[in-house]
Protein backbone atom coordinates (compact mmCIF):
# COMPACT_ATOMS: atom_id res chain seq x y z
CA UNK A 1 0.00 0.00 0.00
CA UNK A 2 3.15 2.17 0.85
CA UNK A 3 4.52 1.76 -2.08
CA UNK A 4 1.14 2.25 -4.14
CA UNK A 5 0.88 5.46 -2.25
CA UNK A 6 4.63 6.61 -3.12
CA UNK A 7 3.49 5.52 -7.45
CA UNK A 8 0.52 7.62 -6.91
CA UNK A 9 2.29 10.46 -5.40
CA UNK A 10 4.94 10.87 -8.44
CA UNK A 11 2.95 10.67 -11.05
CA UNK A 12 0.81 13.39 -9.26
CA UNK A 13 4.19 15.39 -9.57
CA UNK A 14 4.98 14.78 -13.01
CA UNK A 15 1.74 15.88 -13.76
CA UNK A 16 1.85 18.81 -11.83
CA UNK A 17 5.21 19.71 -13.32
CA UNK A 18 3.86 19.59 -16.60
CA UNK A 19 1.33 21.86 -15.99
CA UNK A 20 3.39 24.18 -14.34
CA UNK A 21 5.48 24.32 -17.65
CA UNK A 22 2.97 24.98 -20.19
CA UNK A 23 2.06 27.73 -17.69
CA UNK A 24 5.20 29.47 -17.94
CA UNK A 25 5.13 29.83 -21.59
CA UNK A 26 2.89 33.74 -22.26
CA UNK A 27 2.45 35.03 -25.70
CA UNK A 28 1.97 38.56 -26.08
CA UNK A 29 0.93 40.37 -29.35
CA UNK A 30 2.57 43.69 -30.31
CA UNK A 31 2.15 46.16 -32.76
CA UNK A 32 3.48 44.72 -36.21
CA UNK A 33 5.52 48.17 -36.84
CA UNK A 34 6.02 48.29 -33.29
CA UNK A 35 10.27 48.37 -32.46
CA UNK A 36 11.24 44.66 -31.17
CA UNK A 37 14.92 43.48 -31.09
CA UNK A 38 15.89 40.49 -29.37
CA UNK A 39 18.78 38.67 -30.89
CA UNK A 40 20.82 42.27 -32.27
CA UNK A 41 20.00 40.11 -35.68
CA UNK A 42 18.73 42.10 -39.18
CA UNK A 43 14.91 42.09 -38.19
CA UNK A 44 11.99 43.27 -39.64
CA UNK A 45 12.13 46.97 -37.91
CA UNK A 46 15.54 47.56 -39.51
CA UNK A 47 14.08 45.95 -43.29
CA UNK A 48 11.14 48.57 -43.01
CA UNK A 49 13.13 51.34 -41.44
CA UNK A 50 15.69 51.12 -44.08
CA UNK A 51 13.79 50.85 -46.89
CA UNK A 52 11.49 53.66 -46.01
CA UNK A 53 14.89 56.24 -45.33
CA UNK A 54 16.63 54.90 -48.28
CA UNK A 55 13.36 55.20 -50.87
CA UNK A 56 12.68 58.99 -49.86
CA UNK A 57 16.40 59.44 -49.74
CA UNK A 58 16.69 58.47 -53.71
CA UNK A 59 13.55 60.12 -54.69
CA UNK A 60 14.25 63.32 -53.44
CA UNK A 61 17.87 63.64 -54.85
CA UNK A 62 18.34 66.02 -57.78
CA UNK A 63 18.04 63.48 -60.83
CA UNK A 64 14.37 63.01 -59.80
CA UNK A 65 12.90 66.47 -60.76
CA UNK A 66 15.78 66.95 -63.61
CA UNK A 67 13.97 63.33 -65.18
CA UNK A 68 10.23 64.79 -64.79
CA UNK A 69 11.31 67.95 -66.50
CA UNK A 70 13.26 66.12 -69.57
CA UNK A 71 10.22 63.73 -69.64
CA UNK A 72 7.62 66.51 -69.89
CA UNK A 73 6.11 65.37 -66.24
CA UNK A 74 5.80 61.84 -67.00
CA UNK A 75 6.75 59.86 -64.39
CA UNK A 76 9.91 57.48 -64.50
CA UNK A 77 9.14 53.70 -64.26
CA UNK A 78 10.84 51.52 -61.87
CA UNK A 79 11.63 47.90 -61.18
CA UNK A 80 13.50 46.30 -58.65
CA UNK A 81 16.34 44.02 -59.79
CA UNK A 82 18.77 41.78 -57.66
CA UNK A 83 19.42 42.29 -53.91
CA UNK A 84 22.08 40.51 -52.69
CA UNK A 85 22.30 39.40 -48.65
CA UNK A 86 26.52 39.24 -48.74
CA UNK A 87 26.19 39.15 -44.61
CA UNK A 88 27.12 36.68 -42.05
CA UNK A 89 23.29 35.86 -41.29
CA UNK A 90 20.68 34.15 -43.31
CA UNK A 91 18.22 36.93 -44.47
CA UNK A 92 15.31 36.98 -46.52
CA UNK A 93 15.58 39.58 -48.97
CA UNK A 94 12.68 39.47 -50.45
CA UNK A 95 10.80 40.84 -47.24
CA UNK A 96 13.09 44.02 -47.83
CA UNK A 97 12.31 43.99 -51.65
CA UNK A 98 8.66 44.38 -50.29
CA UNK A 99 9.52 47.21 -47.89
CA UNK A 100 11.10 48.96 -50.61
CA UNK A 101 8.67 48.31 -53.49
CA UNK A 102 5.54 49.75 -50.61
CA UNK A 103 7.62 52.85 -49.81
CA UNK A 104 8.15 53.34 -53.37
CA UNK A 105 4.90 53.03 -54.85
CA UNK A 106 2.74 54.89 -51.75
CA UNK A 107 5.11 57.83 -52.42
CA UNK A 108 3.29 58.64 -55.77
CA UNK A 109 6.45 59.72 -57.26
CA UNK A 110 7.18 56.78 -59.94
CA UNK A 111 5.17 54.18 -61.29
CA UNK A 112 6.54 50.31 -60.48
CA UNK A 113 6.10 47.49 -62.44
CA UNK A 114 6.69 43.96 -61.72
CA UNK A 115 10.42 42.09 -61.63
CA UNK A 116 11.70 39.16 -63.94
CA UNK A 117 10.14 36.87 -61.93
CA UNK A 118 6.75 38.31 -61.21
CA UNK A 119 6.59 39.19 -65.40
CA UNK A 120 7.45 35.36 -65.88
CA UNK A 121 4.44 34.30 -63.99
CA UNK A 122 2.38 37.11 -65.97
CA UNK A 123 3.46 36.08 -69.20
CA UNK A 124 2.34 32.10 -68.15
CA UNK A 125 -1.52 33.23 -67.63
CA UNK A 126 -0.94 35.75 -70.70
CA UNK A 127 -0.45 32.52 -72.54
CA UNK A 128 -3.12 30.47 -71.10
CA UNK A 129 -5.86 32.91 -71.74
CA UNK A 130 -4.85 32.88 -75.31
CA UNK A 131 -6.37 29.49 -75.66
CA UNK A 132 -9.12 29.79 -73.05
CA UNK A 133 -10.43 32.83 -72.19
CA UNK A 134 -13.36 34.56 -74.13
CA UNK A 135 -12.09 37.19 -77.00
CA UNK A 136 -13.77 39.85 -75.01
CA UNK A 137 -11.71 39.49 -71.87
CA UNK A 138 -8.79 38.21 -73.25
CA UNK A 139 -5.27 40.11 -72.54
CA UNK A 140 -3.13 40.91 -75.83
CA UNK A 141 1.00 39.96 -75.37
CA UNK A 142 3.26 42.51 -76.19
CA UNK A 143 1.25 45.10 -74.16
CA UNK A 144 3.87 45.26 -71.11
CA UNK A 145 5.03 48.71 -70.02
CA UNK A 146 8.95 49.10 -70.30
CA UNK A 147 11.29 50.31 -66.75
CA UNK A 148 13.37 53.03 -67.18
CA UNK A 149 15.12 52.32 -64.60
CA UNK A 150 16.18 49.64 -62.05
CA UNK A 151 17.02 49.52 -58.41
CA UNK A 152 19.38 46.84 -57.43
CA UNK A 153 21.57 46.37 -53.81
CA UNK A 154 23.25 44.43 -51.15
CA UNK A 155 23.09 43.89 -47.51
CA UNK A 156 26.66 43.76 -45.99
CA UNK A 157 28.02 43.26 -42.31
CA UNK A 158 30.63 43.02 -40.18
CA UNK A 159 30.95 41.34 -36.55
CA UNK A 160 33.47 42.55 -34.17
CA UNK A 161 33.16 40.36 -31.45
CA UNK A 162 35.58 40.10 -27.79
CA UNK A 163 34.21 37.39 -25.08
CA UNK A 164 30.63 37.86 -24.53
CA UNK A 165 30.60 41.36 -26.65
CA UNK A 166 29.97 41.95 -29.70
CA UNK A 167 29.08 45.16 -32.61
CA UNK A 168 27.63 43.75 -35.61
CA UNK A 169 27.73 46.47 -38.36
CA UNK A 170 25.42 46.66 -41.36
CA UNK A 171 25.51 48.59 -44.40
CA UNK A 172 22.96 48.62 -47.31
CA UNK A 173 23.92 50.16 -50.50
CA UNK A 174 21.79 50.37 -53.37
CA UNK A 175 21.87 51.86 -56.97
CA UNK A 176 19.22 53.73 -59.41
CA UNK A 177 20.85 52.31 -62.85
CA UNK A 178 18.96 54.02 -66.28
CA UNK A 179 18.26 50.90 -68.23
CA UNK A 180 18.76 52.36 -71.80
CA UNK A 181 21.80 53.81 -71.21
CA UNK A 182 23.37 51.96 -68.22
CA UNK A 183 24.11 55.27 -66.26
CA UNK A 184 23.95 55.28 -62.50
CA UNK A 185 22.20 58.34 -61.56
CA UNK A 186 21.50 57.89 -57.71
CA UNK A 187 23.73 55.73 -55.13
CA UNK A 188 22.72 55.17 -51.27
CA UNK A 189 23.92 53.72 -48.25
CA UNK A 190 22.22 53.00 -44.90
CA UNK A 191 24.62 52.27 -42.01
CA UNK A 192 23.15 50.31 -38.68
CA UNK A 193 25.33 49.14 -35.58
CA UNK A 194 24.29 47.35 -32.72
CA UNK A 195 26.06 46.30 -29.81
CA UNK A 196 25.50 43.27 -28.09
CA UNK A 197 26.41 42.20 -24.43
CA UNK A 198 25.11 38.39 -22.92
CA UNK A 199 26.76 35.84 -21.38
CA UNK A 200 27.30 34.24 -24.68
CA UNK A 201 27.27 35.30 -28.45
CA UNK A 202 27.13 33.25 -30.79
CA UNK A 203 27.87 33.69 -34.96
Amino acid sequence: MSRLLQVITVCAALVLMAGCSNDSKKVTRVEADSTTDLSGKWNDTDSRLVAEEMIKDCIERPWYNKMIQSRGGTLPTIVIGSVRNKSHEHINVETFIKDMERALINSGKVDFVANAEERSELRDELASQEGNATEETRKEAGQEIGADLMLTGSLNSIVDQEGSDAVVFYQIDLQLVDIQSHKTIWIGDKKIKKYLSKNSVKF
